[in-house]
């Protein structure tokens, strides 16, 4: 924002305190003053009244103030001097902390997010300041790295089907014999997951932006919603879903905490046993929360792999595509749904091989809707 130039604070500190010094001693001067105008006699008469014509009168407060003025004078001189030189150098003092700050903010404004003010000293309100903007500039720092490194895979992972259908089109294009079916199918192939994947980017961005509508959710609808959309998927992969709980009502956006439902239910069900496995999706209420369980049966995680889950485009399968791999946005979109509803997300091991995720999110009374 651009503003005309103006006095700096530390010449209107400096100009505060030399003012309200020189305040301080005019009002002590006129306070002498009065204090002996009060016990001083108008005129009084020399012991050797021949020394005047007057008759030996001397007026004694004429003569008091003939004296007083210059030396308060002086006073007053003296203190507009101190105020300005002493209040220059508390000024300063008292601002070096903002120079500090200021500084450290211009830094993170041409992008170095990695400087830390770090205020010594003991706690006061710039130190508060200080301290909360280091915060601030850590948090920063993190945001930026993790978006720099999805941008970094969501630029690899486009990129993949991209090239894909480049290698095809090329070779369609020096063996026009090439069996056009396999190559549309595979063109097909390729092309929807680039759309997913593009989809899903786009939700994740909604989702981070928290730009939806809220209403009142039953987390438990839902729930049955997602298992009887999947039911096909796991019937392919020989895999059985076990439902129940009790209703869930919470606020959010319904299509967003059904898509976060969708993801769970179809990462327990693609990344399970090979056969005969087993999802169970559950619905609980706590006394101020709701909470969707999605486990599934499995093989055994690391608690190294199990860390890496949520971040964008892992998957446990170590990034190895499948038909049904999905774009490896799966929890990570589910992990920022949830952080939009000011819920948490949950990820436990289970001793017998697969995953518990556990969402947990605020609840409202279904009688009210609040």
């Amino acid at each position: 924002m651009d503003r005309a130039p103006g006095v700096s604070v530390r010449l209107k500190l400096t100009l505060s305190y030399a003012g309200f010094l020189m305040l301080a001693g005019a009002l002590l001067l006129a306070a002498v003053w009065l204090f002996l105008l009060r016990y001083v006699p108008d005129r009084a008469m020399l012991i050797n009244p021949d020394d005047r014509p007057e008759g030996g009168v001397f007026p004694i407060r004429s003569a008091l103030l003939d004296v007083f003025a210059p030396r308060a004078a002086v006073v007053l001189a003296f203190l507009l001097v101190f105020g300005l030189v002493g209040g220059w150098i508390l000024a300063g003092r008292m601002l070096a902390p903002l120079t500090r700050i200021t500084h450290a903010t211009r830094m993170a404004t041409n992008g170095s997010l990695s400087h830390r003010i770090q205020l010594p000293g003991r706690k006061d309100e710039f130190r508060e300041l200080a301290d909360a903007f280091d915060v601030m500039l850590v948090r920063l720092e993190a945001h930026v790295a993790e978006q720099r490194r999805f941008a970094a895979n969501a630029s690899h992972e486009l990129r993949t089907p991209l090239a894909i259908s480049k290698s095809l089109l090329d070779v369609a294009r020096t063996d026009p014999n090439r069996d056009t079916g396999e190559l549309i199918d595979r063109l097909h192939a390729v092309n929807t997951r680039a759309i997913d994947l593009t989809e899903a980017l786009l939700l994740l961005s909604r989702a981070e932006q928290r730009s939806f509508t809220r209403e009142p959710v039953d987390l438990s609808l839902l729930a049955e919603e997602a298992t009887e959309t999947l039911l096909p998927l796991a019937e392919k992969h020989g895999v059985t879903i076990e439902t129940g709980g009790d209703i869930t009502p919470t606020v959010g956006s319904q299509a967003l905490l059904l898509q976060l439902t969708m993801n769970l239910v179809h990462n327990a069900i693609v990344h399970n046993l090979p056969e005969q496995g087993t999802v169970w999706v559950n619905t609980s209420v706590r006394p101020d929360t709701v909470v969707l369980t999605v486990e599934n049966t499995g093989e055994k995680l690391t608690p190294q792999l199990l860390s890496t889950l949520t971040e964008p485009f892992q998957r446990g399968t170590e990034r190895i595509h499948t038909d049904h791999a999905g774009v490896g946005l799966g929890l990570a979109i589910v992990t920022t749904i949830t952080q939009a509803h000011e819920g948490t997300l949950t990820l436990t091991p289970r001793s017998a091989g697969g995953i518990r995720i556990t969402v947990e999110l605020p609840a409202i009374s279904p009688h009210t809707g609040g």
